[in-house]
């Protein structure tokens, strides 16, 4: 296996990983009814205080995005040892021929 090959996995799970951490965190968000464009629970608005908004989401679904957010984390870290096994063995392939 070519070490730049190595890296350019390690590269793309990360970037799966993240893609994976992103949806997950929106899935979550939208499942507590988070939504950007409202002001912050207890924040003042017109005279009034914001009350907790209670999201519409279903119990299983946010489960399942925190579920996938766990999975992304450990993809996340499994692609930075990838990452690392790499960088290490090039400095060893480094060390060998100088």
């Amino acid at each position: 296996m070519d070490i730049g090959s190595a890296f350019n996995a390690g590269i793309q799970g990360f970037q799966k990983a993240t893609d994976t951490a992103n949806q997950a965190a929106s899935d979550i968000a939208r499942a507590v009814g988070y939504n950007a464009e409202e002001p912050s629970l207890g924040q003042q608005v017109n005279d009034q205080t914001v009350e907790q908004n209670t999201g519409s989401g279903d119990l299983s679904d946010l489960n399942q995005s925190i579920v996938e957010m766990r999975v992304a984390e450990y993809q996340a870290k499994a692609s930075a040892k990838v990452i690392e096994t790499a960088d290490e063995t090039l400095g060893t392939l480094l060390d060998v021929t100088a």
